[in-house]
């Protein structure tokens, strides 16, 4: 049987994607693992994450490197520093996360299993390590209806701005 060697990537590796104004950098894709997990570099600038959504058959931890991250869910908010972790379980809770602060926001996101890097080729656009595009506009119809059709394709259910206001 042969052994697979080790992945090493140098810090300006490795596929960088323009997501929603974020670039989020593939470090280990699941067709590297078997499908079994993905890992996801995650630079978000000032304001920037995903809206409330729901996936409820993956599971995903955010690692917080550098930045302050608010963190939303059906049954809590958290504000997420340095050095802290968040896991999302698989079941489809509603959640999301903004970057509060006035600087960069770096997350590593782990998917368990993997898949969810294949939903960000297909919405994001290849950058070089530290190339930031602007965001879609979503108020377009047809760039919300294109996102919404991709988002569902790869498990996920996405909801209003608004939707975790109340909690």
């Amino acid at each position: 049987m042969e052994k697979a060697a080790p992945k090493v990537l140098a810090a300006n590796e490795g596929e960088t994607l323009s997501v929603m104004s974020g670039n989020y950098r593939i470090l280990v894709s699941g067709k590297e693992t078997g499908g079994a997990f993905a890992v996801i570099e995650m630079l978000v600038p000032p304001g920037g994450g995903p809206g409330p959504h729901a996936h409820a058959d993956f599971e995903e931890s955010f690692y917080i490197v550098e930045g302050e991250v608010l963190v939303k869910s059906e049954v809590s908010t958290f504000t997420a520093t340095k050095g802290d972790f968040i896991n999302i379980p698989k079941g489809g809770i509603v959640h999301c996360f903004k970057n509060k602060s006035d600087k960069m926001a770096h997350l590593i996101c782990t998917v368990v299993p993997a898949g969810l890097e294949e939903m960000f080729l297909e919405i994001g656009q290849p950058v070089k390590a530290g190339e930031f595009l602007p965001s879609p506009v979503m108020s377009d119809p047809e760039v919300a209806k294109k996102m919404l059709a991709i988002a569902e394709k790869y498990g996920q259910k996405v909801y209003p701005p608004d939707y975790l206001d109340k909690v």
